[in-house]
């Protein structure tokens, strides 16, 4: 259920998100999901990668601040209010959602990567209420 994200501080400078993409390219490390974050000096590129351990190492060898962080990944409707019913849930039960990213395939389901201030509980809200997580294995098969 637990899913490793990878996390890169990025310079707001032009090309450094390509040379990312592209190391990752050449060691054939697949990008699954990904979502940027920027302030006016930097960025945050967070993505769920195919080999996270092997992109951890390639990326820090290639001189960028780069760690892996666990998250979740729920899998829900792609239908209004289905993201807001989730949410409402969590809050319910106390669960902080730090940032979350989401992507969808097709019109019928969306995965939503989830950082919750409390990974276990919020796992087990989830299920008992029934909610789909999906696990690491099918996050880098996409």
């Amino acid at each position: 259920m637990i899913i490793k994200q990878l996390s890169v501080f990025l310079e707001n400078k032009t090309g450094r998100l390509n040379e990312v993409t592209q190391i990752l390219g050449n060691a054939r490390i697949n990008m699954s999901a990904f979502s940027v974050a920027d302030t006016s000096e930097f960025g945050i590129l967070r993505m769920i990668v195919s080999e996270p351990e092997k992109a951890l190492s390639i990326l820090k060898d290639a001189d960028f601040s780069v760690r892996l962080t666990d998250v979740i990944c729920l899998n829900s409707p792609n239908e209004p209010g289905a993201l807001a019913r989730a949410l409402n849930i969590l809050s319910g039960e106390s669960v902080f959602i730090e940032y979350l990213y989401a992507y969808s395939m097709d019109d019928k389901t969306a995965n939503i990567v989830l950082k919750p201030d409390n990974i276990q509980k919020c796992i087990e809200v989830l299920q008992a209420h029934q909610m789909e997580l999906v696990s690491a294995s099918d996050m880098y098969k996409i």
